[in-house]
């Protein structure tokens, strides 16, 4: 390490950074560069720190949170570069109703599980309804706002039922 950037004999309290800089060459009226360093960090990194840590911890039960929020731009994405694509969504909307009535037809079920597939079924239909229409025409455009909103709700109230079981 050079001389110039090594301190010498300086002493100072525990937690208290000094940072010296070597004399300036050329001008001598030129003023020296001051740099701040905090010791401790903002109240808005600890409350973002805190916020993660939350959200890192029930990551699990806010699955249907994380995916209603990364839809969101998702949509915007496509809407913006290819609007065309929500044509290319669409069929996926009959997927779920496909899948409801293939389960049920092999696999009959009663009262409850004919409830919760039926119930999963449409939500994911709406679900998926939401994306082609959110890609073709944006998703900000007529009650798309609110049909978002409304399944992000029931599908959260319906996994955090489901986990606690």
């Amino acid at each position: 390490m050079s001389s110039r950037t090594r301190t010498r004999g300086m002493k100072t309290a525990a937690g208290i950074h000094t940072v010296r800089l070597p004399r300036q060459r050329g001008r001598r009226s030129a003023q020296p560069f001051i740099v701040v360093v905090p010791e401790r960090d903002s109240l808005t990194r600890e409350a973002l720190g805190f916020l993660g840590r939350v959200l890192w911890r029930f990551r699990g039960a806010l699955a249907p949170s994380f995916l209603a929020v990364l839809a969101w731009p998702l949509t915007a994405i496509l809407h913006a570069i290819a609007w065309w694509s929500g044509l290319l969504l669409a069929p996926l909307a009959a997927a779920p109703l496909l899948w409801f009535g293939v389960v049920q037809r092999r696999r009959p079920a009663r009262t409850a599980a004919v409830v919760w597939r039926a119930g999963l079924a449409l939500l994911a239909t709406v679900g998926f309804a939401w994306v082609a229409l959110a890609a073709g025409f944006g998703p900000l455009a007529g009650p798309l706002a609110l049909i978002w909103l409304l399944a992000w709700l029931v599908a959260q109230t319906a996994w955090l039922i489901v986990r606690s079981r």
